[in-house]
């Protein structure tokens, strides 16, 4: 009868454990809640700014595009370039105009220098007249001198004083072509710095070192102003898109930093900063397999990541591992 008990007691204890490991919530109104983890794991995948080039302000024929989807370039490495006589043919006659209006502007400046020369003469010639007036005046009160004579000096002395009006303006013209030839000469070169920029717009080059993700051009294609030619992924600035549960959110904090790890590489860490949490909720994405996690509401998060070697590459899944911090009082 004993033993008969004792069996009966362990088969209800097992029954019991049994129950209990089948269905947490009665695992959870005995025992209470299991002790949370010290630290939140998230899955993700690594994404990174995406530059959409194209050439600007110039159309050509592509006669170069070196590299093939898939490689890695250096900042300022050529990615394509279109045909460029057009826009060396033009630099070339508007250097060609820049020179002749630099010559125009030298003669003009000489014809003002040799226009203030006969001004100053002129200046001389009036104060040699009008002295030559002064003398014939006073002879002519003194009685020494005839009135046909005095007439002669006032008379040179006034078309001196003409000529010397004349001259001022024909200065004053000069100097206005001066200013004239000047402006030429700025706008000329303007034009000449105009075209070198657009000779320049023929060969696209990184703006940052990246992979080249997407070629949308080929040889022999003509290309416009904002039409693009390849897609470049900035790998110096990528981060992880990942999705933290509801019950998570106040145990994250932004600025909070986290380690990543990639699944190919499972020896190597990377260091990353919560850089943003959405405001709203979402449903998990479609990506997750059963409808019971799909239904679950979840808040977007990205996580910024230390990628200097550009060993993370867009579209690699990885591992993003949290600290779990007090949830605010």
């Amino acid at each position: 009868m004993k033993t008969r008990t004792r069996l009966s007691a362990a088969a209800s204890l097992l029954a019991l454990a049994a129950a209990l490991a089948w269905w947490p919530p009665l695992h959870q109104r005995v025992f209470g809640p299991p002790a949370p983890a010290a630290r939140i794991v998230l899955s993700g995948n690594i994404e990174a700014h995406e530059s959409v080039l194209s050439f600007a302000n110039v159309q050509g024929t592509i006669t170069e595009l070196p590299f093939d989807e898939g490689h890695t370039v250096a900042a300022g490495e050529l990615l394509a370039r279109i045909d460029d006589r057009v826009y060396r043919h033009q630099l070339a006659i508007d250097q060609a105009a820049a020179d002749v209006a630099t010559l125009q502007l030298a003669v003009a400046r000489g014809n003002l220098l040799a226009q203030r020369a006969t001004l100053a003469t002129d200046r001389a010639d009036l104060a040699q007249k009008r002295g030559d007036q002064r003398r014939a005046l006073g002879q002519l009160a003194a009685g020494s001198l005839s009135r046909q004579a005095a007439d002669q000096a006032t008379t040179a002395a006034t078309e001196a004083a003409s000529l010397l009006a004349r001259d001022a303006a024909f200065v004053r013209v000069a100097t206005d072509n001066v200013a004239l030839a000047a402006a030429g000469v700025d706008a000329a070169r303007q034009k000449v710095a105009l075209d070198r920029l657009n000779l320049g717009y023929t060969a696209l080059r990184a703006p940052v070192a990246g992979v080249l993700a997407v070629r949308e051009a080929e040889l022999g294609e003509v290309a416009g102003p904002g039409a693009a030619i390849v897609t470049l992924d900035d790998l110096d600035h990528v981060w992880v898109r990942a999705y933290l549960n509801e019950p998570d959110l106040g145990h994250v904090r932004l600025g909070q930093s986290a380690t990543v790890r990639a699944d190919g590489t499972p020896g190597r860490r990377w260091h990353g900063r919560v850089a943003f949490i959405s405001p709203q909720a979402e449903f998990t994405p479609k990506t997750v397999e059963t409808r019971a996690e799909r239904v679950t509401l979840v808040y977007r998060v990205r996580i910024d990541v230390d990628n200097p070697q550009h060993a993370l590459l867009p579209g690699m899944p990885v591992e993003v591992s949290l600290a779990r911090l007090p949830a605010p009082r």
